[in-house]
């Protein structure tokens, strides 16, 4: 089957696995692109999944794994989007180690800081230094049900579908995805009668990214910014909805799954002491927040979930007023990960809830 997409680009080979389409494109002087596009009836023709996707973009992944966005009426490139393929990688799976990066004091004792944009002229990003340690990494993959996000501070949830499928416009994010994740907590959160999602961050791993992975151990929030958050947030409500529990949950999914470079690694909430969890000035260009440094300890017991899935969930817990679980957490170079796999694409939505 051969047919145009656009001046430039003509479809050569088609191949259809499972729930996506795999298409090879050539171009006149002989350059090859490999597109990827979810069909979204398993039962229908080739031709008619692909033109429902040629209405608007065709996202075109080259060998080194980048997408380049393709209008059909324009040859315009651009890298706003880039999913990978992975779904034709062998997932690597089981106990890895990796060297994960943890908190080192300012060496001149002053209160730590970070600049959550770009730093004023003339400063640093933040004062304070990286103290990195070789560690085990354990699969929870076939013992999912083991872990309790009140004990271990985190927990997965499997099977979950959404209607946002390209998470490249805030606005659409919110419209489609929001009201999934505050219905996923509301159902999946024994007590929670109440959601607030107040922000997002979708990370992709190509250099052009606004935000990509974070390898470096930390949690979103502390007991500090957990009641500034409610505060800020909710208002005259704040001071009737701080009497009762109050957790700050964030909810995390890739997007071009499964995942096999540059997964996250999360720790036992009870093998993490509170003396290794440092307050650290988070300062925006509107406030100064806090989030938390995390120092390495021997007793850290840290894992990941091999080959993390697009209906997967993983639910952590940064702040619990009332069992104090809270999850420190941080993506990490798999050595198993192998050159020209697909970076890591995700996205984390951050709430407060209540109950």
């Amino acid at each position: 089957m051969t047919f145009r997409l656009c001046d430039q680009w003509r479809c050569q080979t088609s191949i259809r696995n499972t729930d996506r389409l795999y298409i090879c494109f050539t171009d006149s002087v002989g350059s090859h692109f490999l597109a990827s596009t979810y069909l979204s009836n398993h039962s229908t023709p080739l031709h008619p999944s692909i033109t429902r996707h040629r209405a608007s973009q065709q996202h075109l992944i080259d060998n080194s794994g980048t997408t380049h966005i393709m209008a059909t009426t324009t040859s315009t490139q651009t890298q706003t989007h880039s999913f990978g393929v992975s779904s034709n990688v062998e997932v690597p799976r089981g106990e890895t180690r990796s060297s994960l990066t943890f908190y080192e004091p300012p060496v001149d004792g002053s209160k730590p800081w970070n600049y959550v944009e770009q730093a004023p002229e003339g400063s640093p990003q933040r004062n304070f230094g990286e103290d990195t340690h070789e560690v085990a990494i354990n699969d929870i993959r076939g013992r999912e049900n083991e872990f309790d996000m009140n004990i271990n501070g985190f927990g997965t949830l499997s099977g979950i579908e959404s209607k946002e499928k390209d998470f490249t416009e805030d606005d659409s994010i919110k419209e489609n995805y929001y009201p999934e994740v505050e219905k996923l907590l509301l159902d999946n959160v024994e007590g929670a009668h109440r959601v607030f999602i107040f922000d997002h961050t979708v990370r992709r791993s190509n250099p052009d990214a606004k935000r990509g992975p974070v390898n470096r151990a930390h949690i979103d929030q502390t007991t500090k910014s957990a009641i500034q958050r409610v505060n800020y947030h909710l208002g005259d409500e704040a001071e009737e909805l701080l009497k009762g529990r109050y957790r700050l949950i964030n909810v995390w999914r890739p997007l071009n799954g499964p995942v096999v470079s540059k997964p996250l690694a999360y720790a036992d909430s009870r093998s993490v002491p509170d003396d290794d969890i440092v307050p650290v000035e988070h300062r925006y260009p509107h406030r100064t927040g806090e989030t938390a440094g995390v120092k390495y300890t021997e007793q850290g017991k840290w894992y990941y979930w091999s080959g993390m899935k697009n209906d997967e969930r993983i639910l952590l817990q940064c702040y619990d007023s009332k069992d104090h679980a809270r999850t420190p957490h941080t993506a990490f170079d798999d050595p198993r990960t192998q050159e020209g796999w697909p970076g890591r694409e995700s996205i984390e939505v951050r709430t407060l809830v209540f109950g």
